[in-house]
């Protein structure tokens, strides 16, 4: 009798493949093990069960599996069915959706790259023969592949071995960056408790003989007086004039005590408060709805405007679900966001919560991923990115999608291309768990499924606290450059409201999408601006390095000091990036603080942390960023936000860039007066009258919602019709064009709908590759399932042909 088992390999194959097992091998195996498999002439991969059967292949001989990893499967039948279906959904391959659902240190093949971890202390009794060899090949180089290890182990079977010392955090696989996040302490300075009365005052002052002391005193009641917030010793000192020494001695004296601020981070047993949480009235009521849309629909949509207190309404949710012992995932779009929830969650739940994303290192996902798959305590609550939607829940009962409207919730490179609100809405539904949609912005798609009646709506239409919505304010720049009343990018308006702001120690967010100095560097002379040799944009300089990059495929050169073109000197630097921001501040602001959060500052494992922690405990006074700062984030002290050039967003040529520019332009006017005093917003723009600028000042979602939703009628755009972009790309222009407009004629000869294109898309060069597009628009009441089994007909026959096999196919589903 034969016993054969289905794999799925972690490569971009379609299809599942026949390995022979022994019948002991058989009677163990269950479906969601690893079994490391030969593939290919001579590498190892780790591949996942997914079925179990006795009929040989028909068309090849089935080889022998090398070993089996684990003694347990560690992915559920739930997510081997939803990743099916991902692969199904969004048109891309089954190894695709292993490979990039699983942490890569559960996916060891024959490249993997093993260091030594240097910071542990080990200890070498624990090892096994087979272990001890590895360890001590370490010591002598560097670094080993899995095909070293097999050389010097002389055995096949070597991957449960190279487990067992990640467990022991003994090795490391190669892509960590190791990085400790420390937070800043502080120091703080107060009087001693025993001067605060005023009889105990006068007799200090008068027994202190030392005028530099006294003068450190006088100068600690002096700022007392002006500031409501802490006194940090480094400025009393640099205020005093004096040095540290003398406050020193007063410190001895136990007249002035020192205290430290931190902000805590990822321990979260400390974190647990015993408070009750108390909901607003209008806060209540939007619960009890949400309950009472649970009874008759699965997903419920939560439209609050900013600052209403959603996140309130989600931990009582939250914890009737944990009362019934369920699990939950609650999925932000944006990585920056986590921190800020974390610390807000754990205050009521402590320990349950675990954390997901791609910052994390290896061996930390692994350990989320354990604690999840055995519905551990630590991990009944998973925060994450898309990533976590991936996690082996065994019993999912509740889903949260915060910010659903963020396109970061679609995953564009590389496949699986998923949409991760769509994609957990159809997971939650495997389970028969509810879901709650958050957002101040719906995207129209939402908006539309909560008022046809296929999702609940729930509507949030008051600030917390009853706290007023910040007032929006125009700047026409047309007209602040016709009257000189501009300095720099800045209008005198803006500038005003800055310093009004800085001298009542507020803080202030100011957004410009777009990083680096500036997008162009244009000789004045002949006109020429610098290109990349790669891609058809133009290189941004960046003044910190003083250099020019690209944002698409990282070439970068120095800032040249004359033209490429004509040798002339006069360059010229057009438009403007938040570094370019940050540097006009410095000069109009010199005192104060200013930070920047964009791709650039946040690049370490716990920049976000630093920035967000520093911003928080009032350590920066300006924050400039991107759109990072758009999202969700919760700053008390905040009461300007200026938005530098709003029509950036709208001119992008793409069907949602005006509901886009308004989600962006809502979303960074909501980060604005979110506790008692009232927040204003300025927006700088060319074009005050627009019809999205005017919803935006108006605060009016469900004017641009259905003039959107008109134009998307007419122009045959979701939600009225499903869109699925073909892109092909190659690095022979000819070539590509002549493929592009094959596939077109086929699939329109084929497809009784729009097809449009070949197009080239704006950007018609990405890393040396020409680039062209072919958009299928699908009506809703066609069967998506037909449409999409003749596309991938198409395609498979034109892979076909010879003379076009080199073109980079890519389908993206709903891509939008």
């Amino acid at each position: 009798m034969n016993y054969f088992i289905e794999v799925v390999v972690p490569l971009s194959l379609d299809k599942t493949f026949t390995y022979r097992v022994s019948e002991a091998e058989y009677l163990f195996l269950k479906k969601g093990m690893r079994v490391a498999v030969p593939f290919g002439k001579n590498k190892i991969y780790t591949a996942l069960v997914v079925g179990l059967h006795q009929t040989a292949p028909l068309l090849y001989e089935a080889k022998d599996i090398h070993e089996i990893i684990d003694e347990k499967p560690i992915v559920n039948e739930f997510q081997i069915k939803h990743w099916f279906w991902i692969a199904e959904y969004y048109m891309c391959s089954i190894g695709d959706v292993y490979r990039g659902a699983m942490p890569s240190a559960l996916l060891l093949e024959s490249e993997t790259i093993i260091t030594q971890k240097s910071s542990t202390s080990i200890d070498e009794s624990t090892f096994s023969n087979d272990e001890f060899l590895i360890y001590e090949a370490l010591q002598h180089q560097s670094s080993l592949k899995i095909q070293d290890v097999i050389a010097i182990l002389n055995k096949k079977t070597v991957l449960p071995i190279i487990q067992k010392l990640i467990q022991k955090e003994v090795i490391l696989l190669h892509e960590e960056i190791q990085e400790e996040y420390k937070p800043k302490l502080i120091k703080y300075i107060r009087l001693a408790d025993e001067f605060l009365k005023e009889e105990k005052l006068n007799e200090l002052l008068n027994t202190i003989s030392s005028d530099k002391q006294k003068t450190l005193l006088l100068t600690y009641f002096q700022l007392k007086a002006q500031e409501s917030k802490p006194i940090s010793t480094k400025k009393l000192v640099d205020t005093a004039s004096i040095s540290s020494s003398v406050l020193k001695k007063l410190i001895e004296k136990s007249i002035f005590e020192e205290f430290h601020i931190q902000e805590d981070r990822v321990n979260f047993r400390n974190n647990k408060a015993e408070n009750e949480l108390h909901l607003s009235q209008p806060q209540q009521i939007a619960f009890d709805e949400i309950k009472q849309v649970f009874l008759s629909k699965d997903v419920c949509l939560l439209h609050g405007i900013t600052a209403s207190g959603k996140t309130e309404i989600y931990i009582k949710l939250i914890e009737k679900q944990l009362e019934s012992g369920n699990q939950v995932l609650y999925l932000l779009p944006e990585i920056a966001l986590t921190t800020q929830l974390v610390s807000r969650l754990t205050k009521y739940f402590g320990n349950k919560v675990a954390v997901f994303h791609s910052k994390y290192s290896n061996n930390e996902r692994v350990e989320v991923w354990q604690n999840v798959l055995n519905s551990s305590e630590k991990a009944q609550i998973v925060i994450g990115a898309r990533s976590a939607l991936f996690l082996p829940f065994s019993n999912l009962g509740f889903v949260i999608i915060d910010e659903e409207h963020e396109q970061t919730f679609k995953q564009q490179d590389p496949a699986p291309r998923y949409h991760a609100r769509d994609a957990a809405i159809v997971l939650a539904n495997f389970f028969k768990a509810k879901v709650v949609l958050g957002s101040a912005t719906p995207s129209i798609e939402s908006y539309y499924n909560a008022t046809s009646d296929k999702f609940g709506l729930v509507s949030l239409n008051q600030r917390f606290g009853n706290f007023q919505l910040p007032e929006i304010e125009l700047i026409d720049l047309k007209d602040s450059y016709f009257r000189k009343k501009m300095k720099g990018h800045f209008s005198l308006l803006l500038i005003d409201a800055i310093s009004e702001a800085l001298s009542n120690n507020e803080q202030i967010i100011l957004f410009q999408n777009r990083r680096g100095f500036s997008p162009v560097l244009e000789c004045l002379t002949c006109g020429h601006v610098p290109q990349c040799p790669q891609c058809d944009v133009s290189l941004t300089y960046h003044k910190f390095k003083n250099q020019l990059r690209c944002h698409y495929c990282g070439h970068s050169i120095a800032k040249p000091t004359n033209c490429h073109a004509c040798s002339s000197i006069d360059l010229e630097t057009k438009g403007f990036g938040t570094e370019q921001i940050e540097l006009e501040l410095a000069e109009l602001f010199p005192q104060k603080i200013i930070k920047r959060m964009d791709q650039d500052t946040t690049r370490g494992k716990y920049s976000f942390e630093k920035i967000i922690d520093g911003f928080k405990n009032r350590e920066i006074d300006i924050l400039v960023g991107t759109q990072m700062l758009a999202k969700g984030l919760d700053f008390d002290n905040v009461t300007l936000v200026g938005i530098m050039n709003a029509d950036n967003m709208l001119y992008h040529p793409d069907f949602r860039a005006f509901e886009r520019s308004f989600q962006m332009m809502t979303q960074v006017s909501g980060r604005s007066g979110r506790a008692e005093k009232k927040g204003k917003v300025l927006i700088q723009t060319y074009n005050p009258l627009h019809n999205i600028i005017q919803q935006v000042t108006h605060t009016n979602y469900i004017g641009m919602y259905k003039e959107q939703l008109y134009e998307r009628q007419i122009y045959n755009y979701p939600p009225f019709f499903r869109l699925i972009k073909i892109t092909l790309k190659h690095r022979n222009f000819e070539k590509n064009k002549e493929g592009a407009m094959w596939l077109y004629q086929v699939l329109r000869q084929n497809l009784g709908f729009p097809v449009l294109g070949p197009e080239e898309p704006v950007i018609s060069r990405i890393r040396n590759e020409y680039i062209r597009t072919i958009l299928v628009k699908i009506p809703t009441e066609t069967s998506m399932q037909s449409t999409k089994k003749t596309i991938q007909k198409i395609l498979n026959s034109f892979d076909m042909i010879a003379h076009y096999r080199s073109i980079k196919v890519t389908v993206n589903v709903d891509f939008y």
